[in-house]
């Protein structure tokens, strides 16, 4: 029984890398259909969240049986517990890339942003996708150190979010209100996915070691 328990315990940690990939994709193709108005990238991404919400439910359905079956307990609880709240987290993210998406959709032929916004949200969007790359990798090693470069390059997406706002709240602005509506809508997905990647990394940390972070849903 036990080893039985420990493959499953294994197929948990497998199934929360499966579905960190489909969320790298996803907002990997979402920044590259906003930045571009590349309509066939963002219908892909939109087509394909079911996937993420799909395997997220799965998991869960693994997660509360192991709950049921096994009664684990110490560190294998903690596993259990963390990877009910982390694949929630992963299908907030790909959320976020399927408003990305669908800005870039809605838009469409146009781009969704003006020009003088063009390399800020380039910038943001690289920046998600690394978080995203750097967030599989973390979940598949449980390497610590990845959860502060994920929390070093959210500061970087905040502060960049922060300048889209002074931008379009700014005197020399002259933006329709569409512009100034779409920039701030797209700024804040930007913000929020990155801000969700940081609450997952800071759960694998607390499921290493032990240390409850009491802030660590803050801003969600």
């Amino acid at each position: 029984m036990r080893e039985v328990f420990q493959q499953e315990l294994q197929e948990v940690q497998e199934r929360l890398v499966e579905i960190a990939e489909l969320v790298a994709t996803s907002i990997d193709k979402a920044t590259r259909a906003f930045n571009e108005s590349d309509v066939s990238l963002a219908e892909e991404v939109i087509a394909d969240d079911h996937r993420i919400d799909q395997a997220a439910q799965e998991l869960d359905e693994l997660a509360i049986t192991i709950l049921a079956r096994q009664s684990p307990v110490a560190r294998d609880l903690r596993t259990v517990v963390s990877a009910l709240r982390i694949s929630a987290s992963l299908e907030r993210m790909g959320d976020m890339s399927t408003h990305i998406a669908q800005l870039a959709r809605y838009r469409f032929p146009d781009k969704v942003v003006p020009k003088r916004l063009r390399s800020t949200f380039f910038e943001m969007g690289a920046l998600d996708v690394e978080i995203a790359q750097k967030l599989t990798q973390l979940l598949r090693t449980e390497d610590v150190k990845l959860a502060e470069e994920i929390r070093n390059e959210d500061d970087k997406v905040d502060d960049l979010h922060l300048s889209v706002f002074d931008t379009v709240l700014g005197e020399k602005w002259k933006g329709e209100a569409a512009d100034t509506v779409d920039a701030t809508l797209a700024s804040r997905y930007h913000e929020r996915f990155a801000d969700h990647a940081v609450s997952i990394a800071k759960k694998v940390q607390y499921l290493v070691t032990g240390d409850w972070d009491p802030d660590i849903n803050a801003g969600l």
